[in-house]
Parts: structure tokens; C-alpha cells; sequence
């Protein structure tokens, strides 16, 4: 991982992301970057103009003036202090900002600066809770807290994306490919259902 110090972009992008395939979103960051000069001109533009720029990536009336509301209370901060600030000082921050979460925040300060945060979407939640690193039934808040203690042993953002393509590759929510995984042996879901596949 190269953090890239933009953490405003990554922002941004995080928001695009909701609700959408990585396509949608890359497609629709693209075409608001286009249309605007910079952070500050979407900040003063007509929230229909910013909606119609990442109308591809779903969702843009919600995404459109959530991103509206983040600029807005922002101003000219780049966010680039929390590149120093304290950990909890940052996430916090982040999190009082308007539709904000820990999984976007933690987004922010993993990519950006690459600092140690795991964000947990639903595959990373999906898989460490199968494979045992998460208790079952944690929400995700709860979540967030318990996998910073694996940062100590393992490389965040390495964690983060392995845990991603698992789930996406072999993983799935409804039909998991344990006959396929290389850790099936390792996992306690995979050996609850080891009898019903007749392993």
C-alpha cells in the first residue's frame, strides 16, 4: 500500500462507495472530479449539479448532498492534520462529520495515511467472523474496536484486503466455496458444515 496524504479525496470516494460496485463508484469520482475544478467548487455548486455528476454511481441524491453537508462543514480543511493528530482524535473527528461512520473514517485514515485501522464492510465482517476473529453476532461498531487489536501482529491494510477478495473469491455470504478455501481446515464455520457436505 502506497498512502497517498489525500485524505479529503479519499473522503469523498469512501461516500461514492456506499451502496455501489467499485465500478459505479471509480465512474462516478471520475465524473465529479471532471465537472469540478476542485473540492471547493462542488462545495458551491447547486447540490443538483454535484447529484447529476455521480448520478452513475447510485444513490445521488443522498450521496450528493451528504458530500454537500461534509464540504460545507469543513471549509478549507484538508483534513491533512489528521495525518498527526491522535488516533481517537481523528476517528472521532471524522465521525461527527454528516453521514460519517467508523468504517468511513477508518477508511480514511488507513488509506490515506496509513494509519492502523481496519475498516469493516460486510465482507470483512462476513469472513472474520466465519474463520473465529470476530465473535458471532458482533455488530459492526463492536467490530471496528475488536480487529485494531490485530494491527499489532499484521500489516491493516493487507488484513483489510485479503479479508475483501476471500469474500468475494470463494467467501460468499449464501454459497461459501469451502471445498475450495485453503483455510477451510482453520475455520470453525467451514468445520460446522463439514458433515452436512458430507466431508
Amino acid at each position: 500500500m502506497r498512502k497517498h496524504e489525500r485524505p479529503l479525496d479519499e473522503l469523498v470516494l469512501t461516500v461514492l462507495s456506499q451502496n455501489t460496485s467499485d465500478r459505479n463508484r471509480d465512474l462516478a469520482y471520475a465524473r465529479l472530479r471532471e465537472r469540478f475544478s476542485d473540492w471547493r467548487a462542488v462545495r458551491e455548486a447547486p447540490v443538483e449539479e454535484v447529484e447529476d455528476a455521480i448520478r452513475c454511481g447510485g444513490l445521488a441524491p443522498t450521496k450528493a448532498r451528504r458530500i454537500k453537508a461534509i464540504l460545507e462543514r469543513l471549509g478549507d480543511d484538508d483534513l491533512r492534520w489528521l495525518a498527526d493528530a491522535p488516533l481517537q482524535r481523528a476517528r472521532e473527528f471524522l465521525c461527527e462529520l454528516p453521514g460519517i461512520g467508523r468504517k468511513t473514517a477508518a477508511c480514511v485514515l488507513l488509506f490515506a495515511f496509513g494509519r492502523p485501522e481496519v475498516p469493516i464492510d460486510t465482507h470483512v465482517h462476513r469472513v472474520a467472523t466465519r474463520l473465529g476473529l470476530l465473535p458471532q453476532r458482533v455488530g459492526l461498531e463492536e467490530a471496528h474496536d475488536l480487529a485494531l487489536r490485530y494491527t499489532a501482529d499484521f500489516d491493516p491494510y493487507e488484513f483489510h484486503v485479503l479479508l475483501i477478495r476471500h469474500g468475494r473469491r470463494l467467501c460468499a455470504a449464501r454459497r461459501p466455496a469451502c471445498e475450495r478455501c485453503p483455510v477451510a481446515d482453520l475455520c470453525p464455520s467451514s468445520r460446522a458444515l463439514a458433515p452436512a457436505r458430507g466431508r
